[in-house]
């Protein structure tokens, strides 16, 4: 009885024992890591674009005639002058044409002879009273004929011998030969690009910017034009076209900038940076992402640097971008807002943030 009792008396004091130990504090969550930007009103700015020096006039050259390419007489970066031949097609065929054609017209000719001496016989015989009305009608009728004969002979000639210029491909203007597309013994369609041929004289920057920077480019406005081989030579110019929409692939716009008397060094093909200052329009950038939309408001997270916790904020959104949205009142300069992750926080909730702007 005696070993019961001692047990029992054991097992109390442990129960005991057990009831004395203190619950554990529950822990507190740890501060949750967000990414965020501080909130810096938008002032103007310089930004550079890399581009390239183009012509302004640009003519693709080909033949108007079909045919096979028997001579080419220039190569890329050749000068040539207006009405210097640049390639030939095989003539032969063309000048088969013209003396079909001049035959054509020999012939016609001969016929216009007989018809005008047929008619003036006629003519006479008529007004003898030996031959009638019928005869000379006729005769004059044929005469007619064979004028029209005639015209048309000239007409297919004219046409045979253009047709035969045009196997000679002359450049229309003074330049230099940009592109080659076509070679020794290649048969070419009408109107198939040959040479292309580029005025030096008149040179322009040509530059694709960001949609966000090329809608707010207007005409006549000015760059700074530097070459990127040598930035110590500049010029500058004015904008003298704008690409009507962005490029679906890169959503660049390209801008054109007429230049103001360029150095020689600005060479066609010569790769530039184009500098331009930005206007600076009221408000705050931000990503899209650091808008929180609930209960038709608009907010924002701001990080309470003091209490590291966050807060929502109400906005108002001057403009939606793409790439960004504008606030216009409700955001101090200087303010820390969440960027990332705005659809997970609750007032009050610590943060962190991993670039260690608190320290």
């Amino acid at each position: 009885m005696k070993p019961v009792m001692t047990s029992l008396t054991v097992l109390g004091a442990i129960v005991l024992l057990a009831g004395c130990k203190e619950k554990p504090h529950a822990t507190a969550p740890s501060p949750r890591p967000v990414i965020s930007v501080v909130a810096t009103p938008q002032t103007a700015r310089t930004l550079g674009f890399a581009g390239t020096v183009e012509p302004r006039y640009k003519s693709d050259i080909g033949f108007q005639v079909l045919g096979r390419i028997v001579s080419r007489d220039v190569n890329v970066g050749d000068v040539v002058k207006r009405g210097d031949r640049l390639a030939r097609l095989d003539p032969v065929a063309y000048e088969l044409a013209v003396r079909s054609a001049q035959a054509d017209l020999a012939s016609a000719s001969a016929r216009l002879e007989n018809a005008a001496a047929t008619e003036a016989r006629q003519r006479k015989l008529l007004l003898q009273d030996i031959s009638n009305q019928s005869q000379f009608d006729a005769a004059t009728q044929a005469l007619e004929t064979a004028r029209a004969g005639v015209t048309r002979a000239k007409a297919e000639l004219d046409k045979a011998q253009e047709q035969l210029s045009y196997t000679e491909l002359r450049a229309d203007f003074d330049g230099v030969v940009t592109t080659v597309a076509a070679e020794l013994g290649q048969v070419v369609q009408p109107g198939q690009t040959v040479v292309s041929v580029a005025r030096p004289d008149i040179r322009e920057a040509v530059v694709d910017l960001p949609e966000t920077i090329g809608r707010d480019i207007r005409l006549e406005s000015r760059f700074d034009i530097a070459l990127q081989v040598d930035p110590s030579v500049r010029t500058a110019g004015s904008v003298r076209e704008i690409a009507p929409q962005a490029d679906p692939a890169t959503r660049t716009r390209r801008v054109r900038i007429a230049l103001d008397g360029p150095a020689r060094s600005f060479r066609l093909g010569t790769t530039i940076t184009a500098t331009v200052t930005t206007q600076a329009f009221p408000g705050i950038e931000l990503p899209p992402s650091a808008l929180l939309e609930r209960d038709g408001k608009t907010m924002v997270w701001v990080v309470d640097p003091a209490t590291r916790t966050v807060s929502t904020q109400d906005v108002t959104i001057a403009a939606r971008e793409r790439s960004f949205v504008r606030i216009l009142d409700g955001l101090t300069a200087g303010s820390r807002v969440v960027v990332a992750g705005v659809n997970s926080l609750v007032p009050g909730q610590a943060v962190t943030i991993p670039d260690g702007a608190f320290q």
